[in-house]
């Protein structure tokens, strides 16, 4: 398949890649008593234990292992937080988030160009449709899939697989359009193809393959796709 050739389905992770943080991290700092400086490690804490939950064989919500994850943090910093505290914070912060600016537009010319536009994400359905909903992204989409349906955490192969099949095509039939460098070497790991969103602070993951698509925002990758015949 040549990189000119149209993928069939285009998955979409939803945090940061869509949706602009900029607000949850206001919110998470000031849970942290102003200490916005711990926020990636909380996210990176948030990632490591998603990904330890489902290498142990288990599952549990990625908003809650977001803030057992806070409360990791915050133990370790002096903070002291409950856990119905770490996610009261969490939820909210995840809930109200806005679609960063281009995106709109850049879903709807590749729904208007034909494509069938899918998010993927690690968040529960109630937890994405709440997303979307606030947003306003809801109507873009042609479904939504949360990794709830198959109990594992991207980035395990596991994952991408399920995601091709609940939609009905061939691993180098998707293409995932992720601000994530371990999600889209994930994807490309398994077999899809991949476009890469280069939001601010994030890198692609020097040992993963290549992706074909890497651009500083939606709009971008949108005009890109829908050259591909």
């Amino acid at each position: 398949m040549t990189k000119e050739t149209r993928p069939k389905v285009l998955f979409f992770d939803v945090n940061e890649t869509l949706l602009d943080l900029t607000k949850m991290k206001k919110q998470v700092g000031e849970a942290l008593n102003g200490r916005e400086d711990l926020l990636s490690l909380w996210f990176t804490t948030m990632l490591q234990y998603s990904l330890v939950t489902t290498a142990s064989g288990q599952y549990e919500h990625f908003d809650h292992i977001g803030a057992a994850a806070l409360q990791m943090v915050a133990a370790n910093n002096g903070i002291s937080m409950s856990e119905e505290e770490a996610r009261n914070v969490v939820i909210n912060a995840l809930r109200g988030l806005p679609a960063h600016s281009e995106v709109k537009a850049a879903l709807a010319q590749l729904k208007k160009d034909g494509y069938k536009l899918v998010s993927f994400t690690n968040s529960s359905n109630e937890g994405v449709k709440k997303q979307f909903e606030s947003a306003g992204l809801t109507d873009y989409f042609d479904e939504c899939l949360s990794i709830e349906g198959i109990g594992k955490f991207k980035p395990f192969t596991d994952v991408y697989n399920w995601g091709a099949r609940k939609m009905g095509v061939k691993p180098e039939e998707c293409m995932l359009i992720a601000a994530h460098g371990w999600d889209v070497a994930g994807a490309l790991w398994a077999g899809w193809r991949a476009a890469f969103v280069a939001r601010p602070g994030q890198q692609l993951f020097p040992l993963a393959l290549q992706t074909e698509i890497n651009e500083s925002d939606l709009q971008k990758v949108a005009d890109i796709l829908v050259t591909f015949k």
